[in-house]
């Protein structure tokens, strides 16, 4: 069949995607083809879009890992969803067979792939996908604030709860808690208990932060964050940083970490190569972790907080789907707080 996607064929800015009809063979054993209803943007969209090393790519390309919508037709054996029933999609596939997969750590499979990096994604109206990446759907809420729920809450939950081991009265720094990620971790370390500071671009974001559960707000522009999160902790520091910056923060969240905290990362938006003092890491017992994903079984559990209103996705701009290069240049120049997702008509 044919659908109308948005697609890259090459590198380059927000002007290289470009509205097309492509075509898309039909669900084969054990697939799924999901009518798009809603697809959010993440970082890796803005990444994959400028080029990444070692990417390979099949032309034409098509970004997107959180798609929502709804069951459009079932290959062969097919074991998930109807037709007609509304869906969530996994944002990764992995082999499925080997130790990882098998264990439930899906996201160590040598052959993990996230959706609009490694294999196409959901910037289209059709999608085909494993059987294995259909989810349930949280209730009745709507198609663009679901989209804005499964990469950045996925990743966030195995920062804090599987990697940092958040617990009730600890201490959680989240690094740029207006963006998507940074929005899921405020909310995660809350549900667990734990006392957070935010950290934002303006006082604006700092506000947004504080009303979905922080307890307190550095204006990273205005403020020294590491001499703030001193202050407020009684020169302790944190016992956990939800770092996903990189560069100059991922330093000075060193020196903003209590003695044994952990600082887990997932990202470098801000550069790749910190200068870290090491006699901190080391003298300090600091543990830095890194992160990518999480279990796919995690998102069982995160979709049931959501359908539950205990975590509820931040969406900053709806926009058209064929208005994928404006919404990229909103995330770019970090303009939100939250999630910019794509509504397919």
């Amino acid at each position: 069949m044919q659908t109308e996607a948005v697609v890259l064929r090459t590198h380059g800015g927000p002007e290289v995607l470009t509205r097309e009809t492509i075509d898309l063979p039909d669900p084969g054993p054990r697939e799924v083809r999901v009518r798009v209803r809603a697809v959010a943007i993440n970082h890796l969209d803005l990444w994959v879009r400028r080029g990444l090393p070692h990417l390979r790519l099949e032309y034409p390309h098509r970004l997107g890992a959180d798609v929502v919508g709804e069951v459009d037709a079932l290959g062969p054996g097919a074991r998930a969803g109807k037709v007609g029933e509304k869906v969530v999609v996994s944002p990764a596939v992995s082999c499925g067979v080997c130790e990882a997969c098998l264990s439930g750590h899906d996201n160590l499979c040598r052959r993990y792939g996230i959706l609009g990096e490694h294999t196409h994604g959901g910037y289209a109206r059709h999608l085909v996908i494993p059987d294995a990446n259909v989810l349930p759907y949280p209730g009745d809420l709507p198609f663009t604030q679901v989209a804005a729920v499964p990469l950045v809450f996925l990743t966030a939950w195995q920062m804090l709860v599987d990697k940092a081991r958040v617990r009730p009265g600890q201490t959680v720094l989240v690094q740029a808690a207006g963006s998507g990620v940074g929005s899921a971790a405020v909310q995660i370390a809350k549900l667990f208990g734990a006392h957070v500071i935010a950290t934002a671009g303006s006082d604006a974001k700092v506000e947004r932060a504080r009303a979905l559960g922080a307890d307190d707000g550095i204006n990273y522009a205005k403020q020294d964050f590491v001499a703030e999160v001193k202050r407020i902790t009684a020169k302790r520091g944190a016992d956990v940083v939800f770092e996903h910056v990189g560069g100059e923060t991922m330093a000075k969240s060193v020196l903003a970490a209590a003695t044994g905290g952990r600082i887990v990362t997932c990202g470098a938006t801000g550069g790749f190569e910190p200068k870290i003092d090491l006699r901190h890491v080391f003298f300090r017992q600091i543990e830095i972790l890194g992160s990518t994903m999480g279990s796919k079984g995690s998102l069982f559990g995160i979709l049931d907080h959501v359908r539950a209103g205990r975590l509820k996705p931040v969406v900053g701009r709806v926009l058209p789907l064929w208005d994928a290069q404006e919404a990229h240049r909103i995330l770019e120049a970090r303009d939100v707080f939250g999630k910019v997702v794509l509504e397919v008509d």
